[in-house]
């Protein structure tokens, strides 16, 4: 059971590492198998909106698509997230109308405008974190007709000839739906329609028009700035929910769409596996940095993160591990031959013997032992006991560790390493956290009872990239 969840958790992308001057963004094309209509959904085109970036990364990580499609690019300008910028190389949402070969993201223009162009694309949200409140008339500073935060856009009010072509008529009923779920009565959405064709000029250079010139629907989401991210991720899913149902669209969600759930959704996904998944790491909480992390000779690192926003750049001394435009922390390797003759290992948790893989998060309430494996010599990391190599036998509990050298600042999680002589074999993290364990209890409860309990496994592809 505990394979199956850390499987399922690394089934939605695998990349080589990435490097600051080469980064990717990931289409995600979540099919459901059921004929109906596609929504493209992009997030990050400007990387200073966490909003709409971690929204769209929540969809390709909780939510299974039951009929139609949703095909989702969660980190279109990936580089400009990481340096928490609205764009390293200037704005990309000004760049569809004309762009120069020169531009270092030429080729990403174009890659995009291809996936906006295919026929399977029905209609397109860009998501945007746009400053304070858009408001038909003016209030306040924050609260005006220049302000493009809580309003859906669209570059006109209908589209002739083309299947949901009534923009306006859709973006006032998302508009609607999305004001029977505020947070706070001052988070009120609007519609606002930017009329691009009678001469709104920066409007007409943006991915949106760009659509919309070429026959497709196209809307602009965009959350407040004046709003912490998780709660403008939360209007942005309740919008995109909104369109999904519009273009008949039925999905599944795993996690319940209220401010703290989605809060949760965002933190409580980030790890990544390297190496063929012999070393997993849970960084949500993770010290600055982690040290003496055995990685390959002479191999480059195999990254696979468990959602989109995660990359790992190599600074010529370690690996910045980031999330979104959070640096999560900062890998020190030590290199090693690799031996792969086994994958497993025998332990004993809290009393019950188990089968354990490399690369498992194995959650512990007081106690553990690796059963000795021949050849094979244990470490466990922060543990120590005078004239002992080896510490495969022996029952270990928390407090036998030094806390200084968990993985997470809150002293809770712990690395195993196993090494066939100098070649280094696989890790395992034990993870002492009493939620972990509650977890796990509920996770068996569940198999026993006969419930499916597994993560999403959706198609990813792979493209080369480097408010409105």
């Amino acid at each position: 059971m505990l394979r199956f969840i850390v499987l399922s958790a690394f089934a939605i992308l695998s990349t080589s590492v990435a490097c600051a001057s080469s980064l990717d963004f990931s289409v995600h094309k979540m099919t459901s198998g059921v004929p109906g209509n596609t929504v493209l959904i992009v997030g990050g085109i400007q990387g200073d909106e966490p909003g709409g970036f971690n929204a769209a990364s929540i969809i390709t990580t909780h939510y299974k698509i039951t009929s139609g499609n949703v095909w989702v690019v969660p980190n279109l300008n990936f580089l400009s997230i990481i340096k928490r910028s609205r764009g390293v190389y200037g704005d990309l949402n000004r760049k569809f109308a004309d762009i120069k070969k020169s531009d270092p993201e030429y080729e990403t223009i174009l890659k995009i405008k291809d996936l906006i162009l295919n026929d399977e694309v029905d209609l397109v949200l860009n998501l945007h974190d746009g400053s304070g409140f858009y408001r038909d008339t003016y209030v306040d500073k924050l609260r005006n007709p220049n302000r493009w935060g809580q309003c859906i856009i669209a570059d006109q009010g209908a589209l002739s000839g083309v299947r949901f072509g009534n923009l306006a008529e859709l973006a006032t009923r998302t508009v609607k739906e999305v004001n029977n779920a505020l947070l706070d009565p001052s988070h009120t959405y609007s519609f606002m329609n930017t009329r691009t064709r009678e001469g709104n000029v920066e409007m007409a250079k943006t991915l949106t028009y760009f659509t919309i010139l070429n026959n497709k629907p196209a809307f602009g989401i965009e959350a407040s700035k004046s709003l912490p991210t998780h709660e403008r991720a939360y209007y942005h899913i309740r919008a995109i929910e909104s369109f999904l149902k519009d273009l008949d669209i039925t999905f599944e969600r795993r996690f319940e769409l209220t401010s703290s759930g989605v809060k949760h959704a965002i933190n409580d996904n980030v790890s990544f596996a390297l190496n063929d998944k012999r070393i997993v790491l849970d960084v949500k909480n993770a010290r600055n940095n982690l040290r003496y992390i055995p990685l390959k000779k002479e191999d480059p690192m195999e990254f696979s993160p468990s959602n989109p926003l995660m990359a790992a750049i190599d600074t010529g001394k370690g690996y910045r591990i980031y999330y979104g435009n959070r640096r999560v922390t900062w890998l020190h390797p030590e290199y090693f031959e690799y031996d792969t003759s086994i994958d497993s290992v025998e332990m004993t948790v809290d009393g019950v013997s188990r089968q354990v893989n490399f690369g498992d998060i194995v959650p512990v309430r007081d106690v553990f032992k690796v059963h000795p494996t021949s050849g094979l010599r244990v470490n466990v990391i922060g543990f120590t006991q005078k004239n002992v190599q080896n510490e495969s036998g022996i029952p270990i509990s928390q407090h036998n560790i030094q806390r200084r050298f968990s993985v997470d600042k809150a002293g809770m999680l712990y690395r195993v390493e196993f090494y066939n002589q100098e070649k280094f074999s696989g890790m395992v993290l034990m993870n002492f956290s009493g939620d972990a364990v509650a977890r796990e209890d509920s996770r068996g409860l569940e198999e026993h009872s006969g419930e499916l309990v597994g993560g999403i496994d959706e198609g990813t592809d792979r493209l080369n990239a480097s408010g409105v």
